[in-house]
């Protein structure tokens, strides 16, 4: 294994840690539910789903969480604003996990940011994201809100690069004239959680992998993927799913640890559905970690660790 040579920002959001060096804290691993196709859903708009299916999710990853020492948050995808309220409502009463609040439309991620800082949990919740698209109206309303903690989507559509992204971090591109990170900072970001931006396999797939372990190294902070949605979109893997099903989940959960053992310090794994089978395999390769990161550099575990929880 290896350390950085850059301080490693670690922030407290919710109530767990996210950061630091591989073998320092455990990887924080988010589930979606409600995503688009979900098949709790039965009205996207109006936020009606199976409640009860809904409940065992949550309950089944938190409860992953607890066994292997993972920290768990929940994404909450939505496409109107009267159904991201019911389900930041929903999900918060049942569990304690932070939520990532995520739409494909700003003004529905605005919509639940307002709502979670109305009932008391703006602390818990990370919003998804500050990127390329931001809008000047999307940025007033995160700078009302006094907001800390976002994704920052290291997406260039123009260079998908390690180079690339860089640039949009520091500089800016397209309709954005400054870089993110600015930005972050400017809204009032105070803990950023970078996001590698993960494309298709063959369009930048390795790219945003390596920039897992090259944001770590110049910037220091927190840093993670979806990385699963690189095998989700590989033609040649969804072919294969047709006739083994197993071979596709099998690379669906083991994306994950390429960028865990690049230094990712959270992951953005899917469905929820997927808790029971991502959690064991993520802490394996963080009790690896930690067992290298304490003999060769001595490095100490966190308390609630797999490498202390599980070994």
């Amino acid at each position: 294994m290896f350390v950085f040579e850059k301080e490693q920002f670690i922030y407290d959001v919710g109530g767990i840690k996210i950061g630091g060096n591989l073998g320092e804290n455990p990887t924080a691993l988010a589930g979606t539910i409600f995503y688009s196709g979900d098949k709790i859903v039965r009205d996207a708009k109006q936020g009606i789903f199976d409640e009860k299916v809904a409940e065992d999710l949550i309950l089944q990853q938190d409860t992953m969480a607890h066994r292997t020492g993972n920290p768990a948050i929940i994404q909450i995808f939505a496409e109107s604003a009267i159904a991201m309220k019911k389900y930041i409502d929903f999900v918060t009463d049942i569990s304690d996990s932070p939520i990532i609040i995520d739409s494909a439309d700003a003004s529905v991620r605005i919509a639940g940011m307002q709502h979670a800082e109305e009932i008391g949990l703006l602390d818990r919740a990370i919003y998804n994201s500050i990127n390329v698209s931001v809008t000047s109206e999307e940025i007033q309303a995160l700078m009302d809100m006094k907001h800390s903690c976002a994704i920052v989507l290291v997406f260039n559509p123009q260079d998908p690069s390690i180079a690339g992204r860089r640039a949009i971090l520091d500089e800016g591109g397209g309709g954005l004239k400054e870089g993110l990170l600015s930005l972050a900072k400017r809204i009032g970001i105070s803990k950023p959680l970078l996001d590698t931006a993960t494309t298709a396999m063959g369009a930048g797939a390795g790219s945003s992998a390596s920039f897992t372990f090259v944001a770590k190294t110049v910037y220091g902070y927190p840093t993670g993927s979806g990385i699963h949605n690189a095998p989700s979109s590989w033609t040649w893997l969804r072919k294969l799913k047709k006739e083994n099903k197993l071979a596709y989940q099998t690379c669906d959960i083991a994306s994950n640890l390429i960028v865990q053992m690049l230094g990712a310090d959270y992951v953005l794994y899917g469905p929820i559905s997927n808790a029971d089978r991502v959690f064991p395999v993520v802490a394996m390769a963080d009790v690896f970690a930690a067992e290298s990161a304490k003999m060769e550099f001595g490095i100490e575990p966190s308390e609630d660790h797999p490498f202390r929880k599980l070994v």
